[in-house]
């Protein structure tokens, strides 16, 4: 359970950075309502698990190696640790969208998903991070445990975007600049002690 539990604050972790999504997300919540905002989360999210399955399918069966094992953690430790590093240099230039016209619910999900599904450093972000992930799982759980685990991160970027969602729907007058910087900052120190632990897993391979 403890092992599900932090995965899904990975996922948490992983959704929280003020980026192109969550900005989306904000300005469609206050200006659209709660639903706008969630499908544009869930379009990402949609995107993410596509770059998932790829990683899956493309790089499990070469993860026994500890040539892989000691590639796939270094490169989720500077992933990781540069997206943190960077959220929070980046904290104090958070801006809300201008305003937008009304459009259908089935755009605000192709928005998000196109969003993400186009970011050229997505492919990277996830090839890093998710193959770390199994490089870590598949060497220690059988394949319906992996599939847990790699629901478990789902459950978390979705928990991030109905709490978005519903923060700018919903609680536009706490919705301030010190509050997003706040998160930025907390989501950024958590990505790099993710980054971390995943340079010391690198380290035990290589000399453990």
């Amino acid at each position: 359970m403890n092992v599900f539990l932090s995965y899904i604050l990975l996922g948490l972790s992983l959704a929280a950075p003020i980026g192109p999504i969550n900005a989306a997300q904000i300005d469609k919540g206050i200006r659209h309502g709660f639903m706008h905002s969630w499908l544009i989360g869930v379009g990402a999210v949609a995107a993410d698990g596509v770059y998932m399955m790829v990683v899956y399918f493309g790089v499990v069966h070469f993860l026994e190696t500890p040539f892989m094992k000691t590639f796939l953690w270094l490169f989720g430790c500077f992933v990781l640790i540069y997206t943190g590093i960077e959220t929070m240099l980046s904290a104090n230039k958070l801006k809300i969208g201008e305003k937008r016209q009304e459009e259908p619910l089935v755009k605000s999900f192709l928005s998000g998903f196109f969003m993400s599904i186009s970011n050229p450093l997505t492919i990277l972000f996830w090839l890093g991070i998710y193959g770390s992930v199994l490089a870590k799982t598949a060497a220690t759980y059988e394949t319906s445990q992996l599939i847990l685990y790699s629901s478990a991160i789902f459950i978390g970027l979705l928990l991030w975007d109905i709490t978005m969602a519903g923060i700018a729907s919903n609680f536009r007058k706490y919705l301030t600049s010190r509050l997003l910087v706040g998160i930025s900052l907390l989501s950024g120190i958590s990505l790099i002690g993710f980054g971390i632990y995943f340079g010391f897993q690198a380290f035990n391979v290589l000399f453990g």
